[in-house]
């Protein structure tokens, strides 16, 4: 596969996140940011690659509808501790508690991509899942986090990038860019065979 055939199409990304924004720019795709309005879906009846596969392709399958020769990313992030899992808390009270479930645990975060070629009506679904273990939280670090790093917008209520997040972990196995948000690597190798059909 040409890189050239991969950084020379035009991207649009069905995401809010700033985090996401900024892993693209890393990469080098010309894209714009297409907020999908789509309703995340948040359940522990549905397994985690199916709950990221579903609202990855709400997000994406959403917009494509506006585009003719763009390739549409769909994404959404989840943190599952246990069988639970954790999307982004609602309030600060629910932040703080999502946090203190993960102390001193180890949990799960699941990526989906979901990406349409609207030139050729080609999708494909694919996921990461990485291992995060947290160290034991005081409960005055958790309640700074909260209040001054205002983390709602993010799955499990923490960043592992940018802010005081980082603290909270001893270690990770699997791909970093996952837990940010996004998995490069993965997302590279699903555009080299989206665009090699």
């Amino acid at each position: 596969m040409n890189i050239k055939k991969i950084l020379g199409r035009k991207y649009i990304l069905a995401s809010r996140s700033e985090r996401r924004k900024k892993l693209l720019n890393q990469l080098g795709l010309s894209f714009v940011v297409v907020d999908s309005n789509a309703d995340e879906i948040n359940s522990n009846k549905i397994s985690p690659v199916k709950l990221v596969k579903i609202n990855s392709e709400n997000k994406s399958r959403k917009v494509a509808g506006k585009y003719k020769s763009e390739i549409i990313i769909g994404s959404d992030t989840i943190v599952v501790l246990g069988k639970m899992v954790l999307g982004k808390p609602r309030n600060e009270k629910e932040a703080v508690r999502f946090l203190s479930r993960l102390s001193n645990k180890k949990h799960i975060v699941y990526t989906g991509i979901n990406l349409i070629d609207t030139k050729t009506s080609k999708e494909i679904f694919s996921y990461e899942k990485t291992e995060v273990h947290f160290r034991k939280l005081k409960t005055d670090e958790i309640k700074h986090y909260v209040e001054n790093h205002k983390p709602l917008d993010k799955a499990g209520a923490y960043g592992i990038q940018d802010d005081f997040g980082c603290l909270f972990i001893n270690k990770i196995a699997g791909d970093y860019y996952n837990v940010v948000g996004l998995p490069l690597t993965n997302l590279f190798l699903s555009l080299q065979k989206l665009l090699s059909k």
